[in-house]
């Protein structure tokens, strides 16, 4: 399977999700559109120019912005928040707890600029923590897409879903490897790659990375299940539970903290069904630096030879 993955392009995530909310406003006459003055870093010019009336510049007051959407929802919108995942959460959790997780609203909190990825802009801004900030809040659905295609696909998904969600991209140019015309699922772990000796799961821009720590891996004879885990609330059991079955051991992969992340609902299935060795690819519990996307991937270890490292190391801990 690994060799039918095919590299079609490159774009930024933040693209696709620019994308599929003006197809969205073509479809959809309730969905509008919200920012904290990063309209041109949010892909939004195109919705703005064709929907200029379903869309509310907020300025950088980025939790009234929140409070806005959250009372967007009683009118019947489908509000659409954009801003950096920094500021989507971290600057305004208090806001996004009270006013939409707690009444379960509508809104759609959109966050670009996730992870080490942003790159040059340093730590205050790359926020590593956000995942974990928003699925522990209750009735949060939280979905890390893993390029272009696959962003823009669950930009119109959300659109369908009744209640807060939670969508996470970033800023790169990334390689596209996922159909054009694949629907997405929410809540439904997208396959990659079948093998026998180690799952790899992954989210966001990890997924890619992932597909080549499994390309790494069968050099040596070693066959992984690459599964591309993108939405990481509700998490999928079912596929978890079925690749640890066959293989015994795992590895997961993302651009958040390890504490907190994907690697958590993975080891908390595992650990209440089947525990086995797994292994965690992220940031080890610290904060980010300026510099290149991918020479700050490869630092913090979230490159495709830690990848492999890790599942070799997964892979001799099984027991005989």
């Amino acid at each position: 399977m690994l060799e039918r993955i095919q590299v079609t392009g490159q774009k930024d995530t933040r693209s696709g999700f620019g994308d599929g909310i003006f197809e969205l406003g073509q479809k959809n006459p309730n969905v509008v559109a919200l920012t904290a003055d990063l309209a041109g870093s949010l892909k939004l010019n195109a919705f703005i120019k064709a929907f200029p009336d379903r869309f509310y510049q907020c300025g950088i007051a980025e939790a009234n912005m929140m409070g806005i959407a959250a009372g967007l929802t009683i009118g019947g919108k489908i509000p659409f928040t954009t801003t950096f995942a920094n500021f989507s959460t971290g600057r305004v959790y208090d806001q996004i707890r009270q006013s939409i997780a707690y009444s379960g609203k509508n809104v759609k909190i959109c966050a670009s600029h996730a992870g080490l990825t942003l790159g040059e802009d340093g730590a205050t801004h790359q926020i590593l923590e956000d995942i974990g900030l928003m699925k522990m809040l209750p009735g949060m659905t939280v979905i890390v897409p893993c390029d272009y295609n696959q962003t823009k696909a669950a930009t119109l998904a959300i659109a369908d879903h009744i209640g807060p969600v939670y969508l996470r991209f970033g800023r790169p140019v990334w390689p596209i490897f996922t159909p054009a015309d694949e629907p997405f699922i929410i809540g439904k772990a997208q396959v990659l790659s079948e093998g026998s000796d180690v799952s790899l799961f992954a989210c966001g821009h990890l997924v890619w990375i992932a597909i080549e720590a499994a390309k790494l891996l069968k050099e040596k004879g070693i066959h992984a299940d690459v599964i591309n885990m993108h939405t990481i609330k509700p998490i999928d059991k079912e596929a978890i539970l079925r690749s640890i079955t066959k293989t015994g051991c795992a590895v997961t992969a993302e651009e958040h903290n390890v504490i907190g992340g994907l690697g958590d609902s993975i080891a908390q299935v595992a650990a209440s069904s089947l525990p086995v060795p797994i292994e965690m690819i992220g940031t080890q519990d610290t904060f980010g630096e300026s510099g290149k996307p991918v020479e700050l991937l490869k630092k913090y270890g979230l490159d495709a030879e830690h990848i492999a490292a890790a599942a070799e190391k997964a892979i001799s801990r099984k027991s005989s």
